[in-house]
């Protein structure tokens, strides 16, 4: 199996060690990451200015880019081979509920998933890194298993997977999950510079809206591994009726304005 590996935290990251080295006992694994850190930078790709691609010691290849940029490029012309899987991750935190509309762990995979290939983003729930060669073992033992399932190369999917910092044995089973919801995020922090100037820090995410049962807030508060399908289209299908009618309200007005 041929597995793309990349991430939000880049190359150097601690997470996407443990994940090469736990994937990289029964696959080929690449890793094509961002140079810095690039959290919360979502789908983003890099369109005015280049893009440049350097190895590191340990054969790692990095971009000064976003985690998106890394996996199209990987995509569209570095990689000699297309590969049977784009896995993103392990991220240092969770992304469950609104967190994954911002990722840029999970908007590498679906950069993946966006050129018709599997895609997986793993995460563990609290950062620092605890218990991080426990998940990059459930992470490995999970894409081993879906392989032997043969899900992997076959239809394209996405799925968002959040792993507790919990030992290997404590972890319970994987739970399907929809995505919570958070409350709005924190203030804005407002600082002055040594010149004077006022700078803002974006404020802290949200707490949990809705951490019902069902919710990946849930599942992994009870010690599981929440895996969430995700999809691309954002259409509200159960609004169209609604809007259809607006739709035509509003073409009539324009009409008898014209």
């Amino acid at each position: 199996m041929n597995i793309l590996l990349s991430n939000d935290d880049g190359y150097q990251a601690p997470g996407i060690v443990a994940l090469h080295q736990a994937l990289g006992r029964f696959a080929d694994v690449q890793v094509v990451a961002p140079e810095h850190n690039n959290s919360a930078k979502s789908n983003a790709l890099t369109l005015n200015a280049p893009l440049y691609v350097h190895q590191a010691g340990n054969g790692f290849r990095y971009v000064n880019g976003t985690p998106a940029d890394c996996v199209h490029i990987a995509l569209t012309g570095l990689l000699g081979e297309r590969p049977d899987l784009v896995v993103s991750g392990i991220n240092n935190g969770a992304n469950m509920g609104d967190d994954t509309v911002y990722s840029g762990t999970v908007g590498a995979a679906m950069e993946g998933y966006l050129f018709g290939v599997p895609a997986i983003a793993f995460s563990l729930v609290d950062k620092g890194w605890g218990e991080l060669e426990a998940a990059a073992q459930r992470a490995a033992q999970i894409v081993e298993q879906m392989h032997a399932q043969q899900l992997v190369g076959a239809q394209p999917w996405l799925l968002n997977i959040n792993i507790p910092n919990l030992p290997l044995a404590a972890m319970r089973p994987l739970r399907l999950c929809r995505l919570g919801r958070r409350h709005a995020a924190e203030r804005v922090i407002e600082q002055v510079n040594p010149r004077g100037e006022t700078m803002y820090w974006i404020g802290s995410a949200g707490t949990a809206l809705d951490a019902s049962e069902g919710t990946d807030f849930h599942a992994t508060a009870q010690g599981h591994v929440s895996v969430t399908p995700l999809k691309v289209d954002m259409t509200d299908y159960d609004k169209l009726g609604y809007w259809a009618q607006t739709a035509a309200r509003l073409a009539a007005a324009t009409s008898a304005q014209a």
